[in-house]
């Protein structure tokens, strides 16, 4: 369902749920997503290559929260380095060629310039200088300039 064989996936709810329990052994409030579902989210991602804000909606949580999973769960597991990649100078030493794709699919928001109160008030005052004169009658009124 996710790509990866049966066995591989076995070993990786143990291993987060070691390293979940280690780091929230004082306590601290339930999470919205449990171990598992931050597993299948994870998997999830990079099978289906589905948008983090598509997987918060079917979870009922916020589009950070799913970030934040999976960044937590991808660095767990290359942590534990079974299921890491192997590095450049290894398959570069390989005997056969070794073709690998890294996939990253993390979201980035490209921010925005927003507007500032003092840009919006400039306009607007322009916008009322243009239609004003000089003694605050309306140019419809008849006033003229001198």
């Amino acid at each position: 369902m996710f790509g990866v064989r049966k066995p591989t996936f076995e070993k990786m709810p143990g291993l987060l749920e070691n390293a979940y329990a280690e780091r929230h052994r004082r306590g601290g409030s339930t999470p919205r997503l449990s171990v598992l579902d931050k597993l299948v989210v994870t998997l999830g991602c990079y099978h289906d290559y589905r948008t983090m804000q598509n997987i918060a909606f079917d979870y009922d949580v916020a589009k950070s929260r799913v970030s934040d999973a999976v960044k937590w769960v991808e660095q767990t597991l290359a942590r534990d380095g079974a299921f890491a990649l192997p590095s450049k100078r290894v398959l570069a030493k390989a005997e056969s060629p070794v073709a690998i794709a890294v996939i990253d699919v993390t979201e980035c928001e490209t921010q925005r310039p927003q507007k500032t109160a003092p840009l919006v008030f400039r306009q607007e005052k322009a916008a009322h200088h243009q239609e004003s004169d000089c003694d605050g009658r309306a140019n419809r009124q008849g006033c003229q300039r001198p």
